[in-house]
Protein backbone atom coordinates (compact mmCIF):
# COMPACT_ATOMS: atom_id res chain seq x y z
CA UNK A 1 0.00 0.00 0.00
CA UNK A 2 1.37 3.43 -0.99
CA UNK A 3 2.36 5.50 2.07
CA UNK A 4 0.79 8.67 0.70
CA UNK A 5 -2.48 6.87 0.06
CA UNK A 6 -2.45 5.45 3.57
CA UNK A 7 -2.14 8.94 5.04
CA UNK A 8 -4.99 10.47 3.08
CA UNK A 9 -7.37 7.58 2.43
CA UNK A 10 -9.14 5.34 4.94
CA UNK A 11 -12.19 3.14 5.07
CA UNK A 12 -14.00 2.74 8.38
CA UNK A 13 -15.74 -0.62 8.23
CA UNK A 14 -18.51 -2.42 10.11
CA UNK A 15 -19.61 0.64 12.09
CA UNK A 16 -22.97 2.37 12.03
CA UNK A 17 -22.85 6.00 10.89
CA UNK A 18 -25.22 8.16 12.91
CA UNK A 19 -27.12 11.33 12.07
CA UNK A 20 -30.26 12.78 13.63
CA UNK A 21 -32.10 11.58 10.51
CA UNK A 22 -31.13 7.97 11.19
CA UNK A 23 -28.44 5.32 11.04
CA UNK A 24 -26.67 3.95 7.98
CA UNK A 25 -24.42 0.93 7.74
CA UNK A 26 -21.57 0.19 5.42
CA UNK A 27 -18.01 1.46 4.93
CA UNK A 28 -17.43 5.15 5.53
CA UNK A 29 -14.64 6.27 3.22
CA UNK A 30 -12.27 9.18 3.82
CA UNK A 31 -10.26 10.80 1.07
CA UNK A 32 -8.09 13.91 1.48
CA UNK A 33 -9.93 15.02 4.61
CA UNK A 34 -13.44 14.58 3.18
CA UNK A 35 -16.07 11.87 3.26
CA UNK A 36 -15.87 10.08 -0.08
CA UNK A 37 -18.62 8.27 -1.95
CA UNK A 38 -16.40 5.38 -3.05
CA UNK A 39 -13.95 3.02 -1.39
CA UNK A 40 -10.53 2.72 -2.98
CA UNK A 41 -9.01 -0.76 -3.02
CA UNK A 42 -5.80 0.59 -1.48
CA UNK A 43 -7.47 2.61 1.30
CA UNK A 44 -6.38 1.84 4.84
CA UNK A 45 -9.13 -0.11 6.59
CA UNK A 46 -10.22 0.25 10.20
CA UNK A 47 -12.58 -2.42 11.50
CA UNK A 48 -15.02 -0.70 13.84
CA UNK A 49 -17.50 -3.47 14.53
CA UNK A 50 -19.69 -2.66 17.56
CA UNK A 51 -18.92 1.05 17.16
CA UNK A 52 -20.86 4.13 16.11
CA UNK A 53 -19.54 7.03 14.06
CA UNK A 54 -21.04 10.47 14.72
CA UNK A 55 -20.21 13.73 12.93
CA UNK A 56 -17.80 15.96 14.81
CA UNK A 57 -19.82 18.19 17.11
CA UNK A 58 -20.32 21.93 16.54
CA UNK A 59 -20.09 24.29 19.52
CA UNK A 60 -22.11 27.34 18.49
CA UNK A 61 -20.77 29.60 21.24
CA UNK A 62 -17.45 29.76 23.08
CA UNK A 63 -14.91 32.37 24.14
CA UNK A 64 -11.84 30.25 23.52
CA UNK A 65 -9.28 32.42 25.31
CA UNK A 66 -10.88 32.46 28.79
CA UNK A 67 -11.37 28.77 29.53
CA UNK A 68 -8.52 28.65 32.05
CA UNK A 69 -9.56 31.81 33.96
CA UNK A 70 -11.14 31.10 37.37
CA UNK A 71 -14.86 31.92 37.39
CA UNK A 72 -16.48 34.49 39.64
CA UNK A 73 -18.11 32.74 42.59
CA UNK A 74 -21.51 34.29 43.19
CA UNK A 75 -24.13 33.26 45.72
CA UNK A 76 -27.12 35.01 44.14
CA UNK A 77 -28.22 35.17 40.49
CA UNK A 78 -27.49 38.31 38.49
CA UNK A 79 -30.43 40.09 36.81
CA UNK A 80 -28.48 40.33 33.56
CA UNK A 81 -25.03 39.77 32.11
CA UNK A 82 -24.10 43.45 32.37
CA UNK A 83 -24.34 43.31 36.15
CA UNK A 84 -22.19 40.16 36.12
CA UNK A 85 -19.60 41.90 33.93
CA UNK A 86 -19.50 44.82 36.36
CA UNK A 87 -19.04 42.43 39.29
CA UNK A 88 -16.23 40.66 37.48
CA UNK A 89 -14.14 43.82 37.26
CA UNK A 90 -13.02 43.43 40.86
CA UNK A 91 -12.41 39.72 40.26
CA UNK A 92 -9.71 40.69 37.75
CA UNK A 93 -7.58 41.66 40.75
CA UNK A 94 -7.69 38.15 42.22
CA UNK A 95 -4.19 36.60 42.09
CA UNK A 96 -5.44 33.48 40.30
CA UNK A 97 -7.06 35.59 37.60
CA UNK A 98 -3.96 37.77 37.26
CA UNK A 99 -1.82 34.65 36.85
CA UNK A 100 -4.21 33.11 34.31
CA UNK A 101 -4.19 36.25 32.17
CA UNK A 102 -0.40 36.26 32.08
CA UNK A 103 -0.55 33.14 29.90
CA UNK A 104 -0.11 34.35 26.29
CA UNK A 105 -3.41 34.78 24.52
CA UNK A 106 -2.33 32.57 21.63
CA UNK A 107 -1.81 29.69 24.06
CA UNK A 108 -5.11 30.37 25.81
CA UNK A 109 -6.92 30.28 22.48
CA UNK A 110 -5.29 26.99 21.64
CA UNK A 111 -6.26 25.62 25.05
CA UNK A 112 -9.91 26.54 24.48
CA UNK A 113 -9.76 24.68 21.17
CA UNK A 114 -8.14 21.62 22.75
CA UNK A 115 -10.81 21.59 25.47
CA UNK A 116 -13.42 21.33 22.73
CA UNK A 117 -11.57 18.67 20.73
CA UNK A 118 -11.12 16.37 23.73
CA UNK A 119 -14.92 16.25 24.03
CA UNK A 120 -15.61 15.48 20.37
CA UNK A 121 -16.20 19.07 19.24
CA UNK A 122 -14.36 19.69 15.99
CA UNK A 123 -15.83 23.07 15.01
CA UNK A 124 -16.40 26.16 17.18
CA UNK A 125 -17.97 29.61 16.82
CA UNK A 126 -15.55 31.92 18.66
CA UNK A 127 -17.38 35.08 19.75
CA UNK A 128 -14.53 37.57 20.15
CA UNK A 129 -12.04 39.54 18.03
CA UNK A 130 -10.04 37.45 15.59
CA UNK A 131 -6.46 36.64 16.52
CA UNK A 132 -3.61 35.45 14.24
CA UNK A 133 -3.25 32.29 16.35
CA UNK A 134 -6.63 31.14 15.06
CA UNK A 135 -5.19 30.87 11.54
CA UNK A 136 -2.51 28.34 12.48
CA UNK A 137 -2.65 25.29 10.20
CA UNK A 138 -2.45 22.97 13.21
CA UNK A 139 -5.10 24.77 15.27
CA UNK A 140 -6.95 21.97 17.12
CA UNK A 141 -10.46 22.71 15.79
CA UNK A 142 -12.10 24.21 12.75
CA UNK A 143 -13.67 27.63 13.29
CA UNK A 144 -16.67 29.50 12.01
CA UNK A 145 -15.26 32.06 9.58
CA UNK A 146 -16.53 34.94 7.46
CA UNK A 147 -19.21 35.92 9.94
CA UNK A 148 -20.30 39.17 11.52
CA UNK A 149 -20.64 39.87 15.22
CA UNK A 150 -21.26 42.42 17.88
CA UNK A 151 -20.90 41.74 21.58
CA UNK A 152 -24.23 42.88 23.07
CA UNK A 153 -26.61 45.84 22.73
CA UNK A 154 -25.70 47.16 26.20
CA UNK A 155 -21.95 46.73 25.84
CA UNK A 156 -20.93 49.05 22.98
CA UNK A 157 -17.34 49.50 24.12
CA UNK A 158 -16.21 46.01 23.10
CA UNK A 159 -16.27 44.57 19.61
CA UNK A 160 -17.78 46.00 16.42
CA UNK A 161 -20.71 48.46 16.76
CA UNK A 162 -24.01 46.65 16.41
CA UNK A 163 -25.62 48.44 13.45
CA UNK A 164 -22.41 48.85 11.49
CA UNK A 165 -21.46 45.22 11.99
CA UNK A 166 -24.89 43.95 10.95
CA UNK A 167 -24.94 46.14 7.85
CA UNK A 168 -21.47 44.93 6.84
CA UNK A 169 -22.39 41.23 7.16
CA UNK A 170 -23.61 39.57 3.94
CA UNK A 171 -27.12 38.19 4.27
CA UNK A 172 -25.89 34.67 3.55
CA UNK A 173 -23.42 34.74 6.46
CA UNK A 174 -24.36 34.51 10.16
CA UNK A 175 -24.31 37.56 12.40
CA UNK A 176 -23.82 36.81 16.11
CA UNK A 177 -24.77 38.86 19.17
CA UNK A 178 -25.38 38.23 22.88
CA UNK A 179 -29.03 39.11 23.41
CA UNK A 180 -31.58 38.99 26.24
CA UNK A 181 -29.01 37.47 28.59
CA UNK A 182 -30.96 38.14 31.75
CA UNK A 183 -34.31 37.96 33.48
CA UNK A 184 -35.02 41.67 34.11
CA UNK A 185 -36.61 44.44 32.05
CA UNK A 186 -33.26 45.34 30.47
CA UNK A 187 -32.87 41.86 28.99
CA UNK A 188 -36.53 41.53 28.05
CA UNK A 189 -36.39 44.73 25.99
CA UNK A 190 -33.41 43.78 23.86
CA UNK A 191 -35.17 41.92 21.05
CA UNK A 192 -37.43 44.92 20.37
CA UNK A 193 -34.34 47.12 20.44
CA UNK A 194 -32.56 44.86 17.96
CA UNK A 195 -35.59 44.87 15.68
CA UNK A 196 -35.92 48.66 15.94
CA UNK A 197 -32.36 49.07 14.71
CA UNK A 198 -33.00 46.75 11.77
CA UNK A 199 -30.69 44.01 13.04
CA UNK A 200 -33.19 41.14 13.28
CA UNK A 201 -33.06 39.08 10.10
CA UNK A 202 -32.73 35.50 8.90
CA UNK A 203 -28.97 35.50 9.50
CA UNK A 204 -29.21 36.89 13.07
CA UNK A 205 -27.91 34.39 15.63
CA UNK A 206 -28.89 35.46 19.14
CA UNK A 207 -26.77 34.12 21.98
CA UNK A 208 -28.59 33.08 25.21
CA UNK A 209 -32.08 34.59 24.75
CA UNK A 210 -33.06 33.96 28.38
CA UNK A 211 -35.26 37.06 28.54
CA UNK A 212 -37.22 36.26 25.38
CA UNK A 213 -40.98 36.02 25.89
CA UNK A 214 -43.12 33.50 24.02
CA UNK A 215 -44.08 36.33 21.65
CA UNK A 216 -40.42 37.20 21.15
CA UNK A 217 -39.66 33.58 20.29
CA UNK A 218 -42.40 33.60 17.65
CA UNK A 219 -40.92 36.81 16.26
CA UNK A 220 -37.48 35.17 16.04
CA UNK A 221 -38.95 32.17 14.24
CA UNK A 222 -40.96 34.34 11.86
CA UNK A 223 -37.81 36.23 10.87
CA UNK A 224 -35.88 32.99 10.33
CA UNK A 225 -33.38 34.04 13.00
CA UNK A 226 -32.02 31.60 15.58
CA UNK A 227 -30.92 31.29 19.20
CA UNK A 228 -27.84 29.65 20.72
CA UNK A 229 -28.87 28.01 23.98
CA UNK A 230 -26.22 27.95 26.74
CA UNK A 231 -28.15 26.52 29.72
CA UNK A 232 -25.26 25.86 32.12
CA UNK A 233 -23.98 29.41 31.78
CA UNK A 234 -27.50 30.80 32.11
CA UNK A 235 -28.22 28.85 35.28
CA UNK A 236 -24.85 29.70 36.83
CA UNK A 237 -25.15 33.46 36.22
CA UNK A 238 -28.88 34.11 36.05
CA UNK A 239 -30.52 31.19 37.85
CA UNK A 240 -32.76 30.65 34.82
CA UNK A 241 -32.65 29.58 31.18
CA UNK A 242 -35.08 29.61 28.28
CA UNK A 243 -37.56 26.88 27.40
CA UNK A 244 -35.91 25.39 24.30
CA UNK A 245 -38.79 23.36 22.90
CA UNK A 246 -40.52 25.80 20.53
CA UNK A 247 -37.27 27.02 18.98
CA UNK A 248 -35.99 23.47 18.66
CA UNK A 249 -39.15 22.24 16.95
CA UNK A 250 -38.88 25.14 14.49
CA UNK A 251 -35.25 24.30 13.72
CA UNK A 252 -34.08 27.66 15.05
CA UNK A 253 -32.05 26.50 18.04
CA UNK A 254 -28.49 25.32 18.50
CA UNK A 255 -26.31 24.69 21.56
CA UNK A 256 -23.20 26.35 22.96
CA UNK A 257 -21.11 25.55 26.01
CA UNK A 258 -19.99 29.16 26.50
CA UNK A 259 -16.58 29.28 28.21
CA UNK A 260 -15.70 27.74 31.55
CA UNK A 261 -15.73 31.26 32.92
CA UNK A 262 -19.47 30.73 33.37
CA UNK A 263 -20.54 27.61 31.46
CA UNK A 264 -20.09 23.86 31.24
CA UNK A 265 -16.73 22.10 31.05
CA UNK A 266 -17.41 21.22 27.41
CA UNK A 267 -20.21 20.51 24.96
CA UNK A 268 -20.59 16.90 26.08
CA UNK A 269 -21.14 18.08 29.64
CA UNK A 270 -23.67 20.60 28.36
CA UNK A 271 -25.55 17.78 26.63
CA UNK A 272 -25.39 15.62 29.75
CA UNK A 273 -26.82 18.47 31.83
CA UNK A 274 -29.92 18.82 29.65
CA UNK A 275 -30.52 15.33 28.31
CA UNK A 276 -33.36 14.46 30.67
CA UNK A 277 -34.60 17.82 31.89
CA UNK A 278 -36.03 20.00 29.11
CA UNK A 279 -38.41 17.85 27.10
CA UNK A 280 -36.01 17.26 24.21
CA UNK A 281 -35.18 13.81 22.92
CA UNK A 282 -31.61 12.64 22.49
CA UNK A 283 -32.20 12.80 18.73
CA UNK A 284 -33.20 16.46 18.99
CA UNK A 285 -30.20 17.21 21.18
CA UNK A 286 -27.82 15.61 18.70
CA UNK A 287 -29.31 17.79 15.95
CA UNK A 288 -28.57 20.90 18.03
CA UNK A 289 -24.83 20.17 17.81
CA UNK A 290 -24.72 18.73 14.27
CA UNK A 291 -27.22 19.34 11.46
CA UNK A 292 -29.17 22.17 13.07
CA UNK A 293 -25.99 23.97 14.14
CA UNK A 294 -24.52 23.63 10.65
CA UNK A 295 -27.64 25.07 9.07
CA UNK A 296 -27.90 28.02 11.43
CA UNK A 297 -24.19 28.85 11.13
CA UNK A 298 -24.24 28.40 7.34
CA UNK A 299 -21.67 25.58 7.21
CA UNK A 300 -22.99 23.09 4.64
CA UNK A 301 -19.95 20.78 4.81
CA UNK A 302 -20.28 20.19 8.56
CA UNK A 303 -22.70 18.48 10.92
CA UNK A 304 -23.17 15.39 8.71
CA UNK A 305 -21.16 12.58 7.13
CA UNK A 306 -22.54 12.55 3.61
CA UNK A 307 -20.12 12.51 0.66
CA UNK A 308 -18.24 15.79 0.44
CA UNK A 309 -18.53 16.58 4.15
CA UNK A 310 -15.48 17.39 6.23
CA UNK A 311 -14.21 14.10 7.66
CA UNK A 312 -14.59 15.19 11.30
CA UNK A 313 -15.90 12.36 13.45
CA UNK A 314 -16.54 11.11 16.96
CA UNK A 315 -16.27 7.33 17.40
CA UNK A 316 -17.88 5.63 20.38
CA UNK A 317 -18.92 2.14 21.38
CA UNK A 318 -22.41 1.02 20.46
CA UNK A 319 -24.13 0.78 23.83
CA UNK A 320 -27.36 -0.64 22.42
CA UNK A 321 -30.82 0.81 22.98
CA UNK A 322 -31.19 4.47 22.02
CA UNK A 323 -28.36 4.94 19.55
CA UNK A 324 -28.16 8.68 20.17
CA UNK A 325 -27.56 8.09 23.89
CA UNK A 326 -24.32 6.33 22.99
CA UNK A 327 -22.92 9.85 22.58
CA UNK A 328 -25.45 12.26 24.07
CA UNK A 329 -24.81 12.37 27.80
CA UNK A 330 -21.50 10.50 28.04
CA UNK A 331 -18.23 11.76 29.51
CA UNK A 332 -15.35 12.72 27.23
CA UNK A 333 -13.10 9.90 28.47
CA UNK A 334 -15.55 7.37 27.00
CA UNK A 335 -15.03 8.62 23.45
CA UNK A 336 -13.01 6.01 21.55
CA UNK A 337 -11.56 8.40 18.97
CA UNK A 338 -11.89 11.97 17.71
CA UNK A 339 -11.03 12.48 14.03
CA UNK A 340 -10.32 15.79 12.28
CA UNK A 341 -9.94 16.09 8.53
CA UNK A 342 -9.77 12.31 8.35
CA UNK A 343 -6.90 12.03 10.84
CA UNK A 344 -7.18 10.61 14.36
CA UNK A 345 -6.35 13.27 16.98
CA UNK A 346 -7.00 11.58 20.32
CA UNK A 347 -8.02 7.96 20.76
CA UNK A 348 -7.77 4.90 22.94
CA UNK A 349 -4.39 3.12 22.74
CA UNK A 350 -5.64 0.29 20.53
CA UNK A 351 -5.96 2.77 17.67
CA UNK A 352 -2.15 3.07 17.52
CA UNK A 353 -1.87 1.41 14.09
CA UNK A 354 -4.33 3.88 12.58
CA UNK A 355 -2.26 6.81 13.87
CA UNK A 356 0.84 5.19 12.37
CA UNK A 357 -0.82 4.52 9.01
CA UNK A 358 -1.99 8.13 8.89
CA UNK A 359 1.53 9.37 9.64
CA UNK A 360 0.42 10.96 12.92
CA UNK A 361 3.00 10.85 15.71
CA UNK A 362 1.51 10.39 19.17
CA UNK A 363 2.26 10.75 22.85
CA UNK A 364 0.69 8.83 25.70
CA UNK A 365 -1.55 10.81 28.02
CA UNK A 366 -4.18 10.25 30.67
CA UNK A 367 -7.58 11.88 30.17
CA UNK A 368 -9.68 11.89 33.32
CA UNK A 369 -7.81 8.82 34.49
CA UNK A 370 -8.02 6.87 31.21
CA UNK A 371 -5.09 6.12 28.91
CA UNK A 372 -5.19 7.83 25.53
CA UNK A 373 -2.98 8.52 22.53
CA UNK A 374 -2.79 12.20 21.62
CA UNK A 375 -1.42 13.59 18.36
CA UNK A 376 2.02 14.99 19.08
CA UNK A 377 1.12 18.30 17.42
CA UNK A 378 -1.40 18.85 20.23
CA UNK A 379 0.92 17.78 23.02
CA UNK A 380 2.71 21.00 23.88
CA UNK A 381 3.73 20.84 27.54
CA UNK A 382 2.34 24.29 28.37
CA UNK A 383 -0.92 23.44 26.63
CA UNK A 384 -1.45 20.19 28.52
CA UNK A 385 -0.68 21.96 31.79
CA UNK A 386 -3.68 24.24 31.24
CA UNK A 387 -6.24 21.44 30.92
CA UNK A 388 -7.51 19.79 34.15
CA UNK A 389 -7.78 16.03 33.76
CA UNK A 390 -5.16 15.84 30.98
CA UNK A 391 -1.66 14.75 31.94
CA UNK A 392 1.39 12.99 30.62
CA UNK A 393 1.93 9.30 31.27
CA UNK A 394 4.98 7.12 30.83
CA UNK A 395 2.97 3.87 30.79
CA UNK A 396 1.15 2.12 27.98
CA UNK A 397 -2.25 2.14 29.72
CA UNK A 398 -4.77 -0.66 29.71
CA UNK A 399 -6.22 -1.72 26.38
CA UNK A 400 -9.79 -2.42 27.35
CA UNK A 401 -11.23 -2.94 23.88
CA UNK A 402 -10.45 -5.24 20.99
CA UNK A 403 -10.20 -3.45 17.69
CA UNK A 404 -9.06 -4.86 14.36
CA UNK A 405 -7.01 -2.45 12.25
CA UNK A 406 -5.86 -4.04 9.04
CA UNK A 407 -5.39 -3.73 5.30
CA UNK A 408 -7.96 -6.38 4.37
CA UNK A 409 -11.37 -5.91 2.82
CA UNK A 410 -14.43 -4.57 4.64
Amino acid sequence: MDATHAKTHASLCHAATVLPEGVSRGPLSIRAGRVDASTASWAYRVDLRDHLIFPGLINAHDHLHVNAIPPLRAHTPFPNSYVWIAAFQQHFEHPDVVAALQVPKALRLRHGALKNLLAGTTCVAHHDPWHPALDAQDFPVALLRDYGWSYAPGWPGYGPPMQESFAATPSDRPWLIHLAEGTDAVARAELAQLDQFGCLASNSVLIHGVGLSSGDIERVIAQGAAVVWCPSSNLALLGHTLDPRRLCEAGRLTLGSDSRLSGARDLLDELANVVDGYGLSSKQLLALVTTQAAGILRMPARGHLLPGASADMVIVEDRGGDVMRSLVGIDRSRIRAVVRDGMPCIADPDFAEWFAAAGVETVQVMLDGKAKLLAKSLADEALIALEPGLEWTAGEGRQEHKLAVAGGSC
